[in-house]
């Protein structure tokens, strides 16, 4: 007696469900990779590239310890 016909075996036809659940599994799987992978790096916020700024103008010295606070402040308010 074929072994398909063996209790416990799934034979052709379910040897074939399986092949078709794997391709299925596989193409979820490379489709997941690919729309996360074109995600790339988000912008930053324009609240961010304000701090930013006020933090590099800082740093240079063109802004006091004063202005830098006031105007750190405004802009915690603000987002």
């Amino acid at each position: 007696m074929p072994y398909w016909h063996y209790p416990g075996t799934m034979g052709w036809a379910g040897g074939i469900g399986m092949l078709v659940l794997m391709a299925l599994v596989l193409a979820a799987l490379v489709t997941l990779t690919v729309v996360l992978g074109r995600r790339g790096p988000q912008p930053p916020s324009p609240g961010d590239t304000a701090r930013r700024i006020l933090d590099e103008r800082f740093a240079r010295g063109e802004i006091d310890q004063e202005e830098y606070e006031h105007r750190r402040d405004a802009l915690t308010r603000t987002e």
